[in-house]
């Protein structure tokens, strides 16, 4: 008996344990892959790789990144264009306004949260600043940066703006000196030569010149409009909700176009679908390559260790004590169960640091696991990757401070508040791209007066910390819709019920025509 107990015993956990690898088998691989990919990189970290073998070994991860990025424009439009159009005019003003008010109030949060970790931990008394990081290639303005975000919410080319954005170059310009400057400089018999190093805008080549000049060249930096690589998601989402309301008010106009792009929506998730289970190979490469383009991580740890700490528990508070919170009191449900079920999108952002990139697995997660309402998904969602920067405002409210202590530079009270201020907006154009913080920091820097070039003294620790602000962020957006999905609730009932009461009453009204006499002349 005490056998057959122990035998029934053993196949039922055995089914348990095969339920739980069928149900959640993705998320467990994509788990595993992260863990295999932290100790492949750590062990071949050891063996010298040149730049050329690394690039090789990171190319399944980069095929990982191109497939992500390829769905990241189709599914955007089609779900913003469809999911807006399917919503009447008081519908989507409602959802839209809630959305955007709840998104910049979390962001705000989430500033506040970073301010408070940073004045309390006080991480740049342990960093030193060395001579040789004074300098760095020329950075634009806060009015270039500020006047660039508007400029892209307004694309001058759509077909342009899937591929890249309005960016404002800086280049120098020496002024030539006087002639009686010059005509002394050739009589003279001593001779002074200055060799100066200037950087191009993207900051990769330092062209050198000798001249023999005093005093030295006056260099001013002059601003031209540019390009940089990247699509333009900002303007394409303004676009899309756009042309999403128009079509909605159109009526059976547009149909057919509502129709189109709700096909190409579904369409992209059965691709995503498919694509999903290529990630824990790619995760695998995708991890350790970073992993090995890293520099000596103990000395990094030694400088920056205390900065990177106050940025993750910044992160961890806001990430899962406050959004959590939020979503508990407003909905009264269990958020666990609810950020269990967005796992995978989770890990994937951990992965690729993209909240673009991550957006069809969020949309696949809350639509099959959470059971969102598709309508809400496709606006809040999309919506969502674009402005809704919790991780990212977080931390270049940490990194100012942080840059600030370095530089014993003591921050008053409205210096504090402009930085909150400054911070939330800037990170609206941080548009879901790797990295996209470094950009918009030169905003927060310049607002009070602080050296932009000392952004080069977290640049190290940047690619770490980026993926776990990623991981916020997606976390935000998902509760965020889940948040809408509970307070709109009623207006979307209200639209179904109407729907089914017009096909009620179209029924009602074909029937009587069907049993109404004929009249014969």
């Amino acid at each position: 008996r005490v056998w057959c107990m122990m035998a029934v015993n053993f196949a039922e956990v055995r089914g348990r344990v095969k339920n739980v690898c069928a149900q959640n088998g993705l998320l467990i691989l994509s788990v595993l892959a992260v863990v295999i990919g932290c100790m492949m990189g750590f062990h071949l970290r050891g063996k010298q790789l040149s730049d050329q073998e690394v690039k090789y070994f990171q190319f399944p991860g980069e095929l990982l990144m191109r497939m992500l990025k390829m769905l990241i424009l189709p599914l955007v439009v089609s779900s913003l264009m469809s999911g807006l159009a399917a919503l009447d005019a008081k519908c989507s003003s409602r959802l839209g306004i809630m959305t955007v008010s709840y998104y910049l109030w979390t962001t705000f949060v989430a500033v506040v949260v970073g301010i408070l970790m940073v004045t309390i931990i006080h991480p740049g008394g342990a960093a030193q600043k060395e001579d040789n990081e004074d300098s760095g290639k020329p950075i634009m303005s806060s009015a270039d940066a500020l006047l660039d975000l508007i400029r892209n919410m307004f694309p001058a080319n759509l077909v342009q703006a899937t591929f890249q954005q309005y960016r404002t170059r800086s280049i120098p310009i020496m002024k030539a000196p006087p002639p009686t400057v010059a005509a002394s400089l050739m009589e003279s018999t001593t001779r002074r030569v200055y060799i100066y190093g200037v950087q191009d805008d993207n900051g990769t080549d330092i062209q050198n010149f000798s001249l023999d000049l005093t005093p030295p060249p006056d260099i001013q930096m002059r601003t031209l409009p540019g390009t940089s690589d990247g699509m333009n998601v900002l303007g394409i989402v303004i676009f899309s909700a756009t042309m999403g309301i128009m079509l909605g008010r159109m009526g059976p106009n547009g149909s057919a176009l509502v129709n189109f792009c709700q096909s190409l929506n579904e369409a992209v998730l059965k691709i995503v679908a498919i694509v999903i289970w290529y990630f824990p190979f790619g995760i695998v490469f995708l991890v350790a390559g970073k992993i090995l383009e890293m520099d000596d991580p103990s000395a990094m740890g030694k400088k920056l260790g205390f900065y990177a700490i106050t940025v993750v528990m910044g992160l961890v508070l806001h990430g899962l004590f406050i959004l959590p919170a939020m979503y508990f009191f407003i909905t009264k449900k269990s958020p666990i169960v609810y950020i269990r079920g967005i796992l995978q999108a989770l890990l994937i952002s951990l992965a690729t640091s993209s909240s673009s990139a991550t957006l069809p697995i969020t949309f696949k997660c809350l639509l099959e696991n959470n059971h969102i309402d598709r309508r809400i998904i496709r606006f809040v969602l999309p919506v969502g990757a674009t402005i809704n920067m919790d991780g990212t405002a977080l931390y270049e409210a940490v990194a100012a401070i942080f840059i600030a202590q370095v530089n014993n530079y003591e921050l008053d009270f409205g210096q504090i508040i402009t930085i909150s201020i400054t911070a939330t907006a800037a990170s609206i154009g941080a548009a879901g791209i790797p990295q996209a913080g470094l950009v918009t920091m030169v905003i927060v820097l310049t607002s009070v007066g602080l050296p932009t070039d000392d952004i080069t003294l977290i640049i190290a620790v940047d690619w770490a910390l980026d993926r776990f602000r990623t991981m916020v962020n997606v976390m935000g957006d998902a509760l965020a819709t889940g948040i809408m999905a509970h307070i709109c609730r009623k207006d979307f009932v209200k639209e179904g019920e109407q729907v089914r009461e017009t096909l009620f009453l179209n029924m009602h009204s074909t029937v009587l025509r069907v049993r109404s006499p004929r009249k014969f002349s």
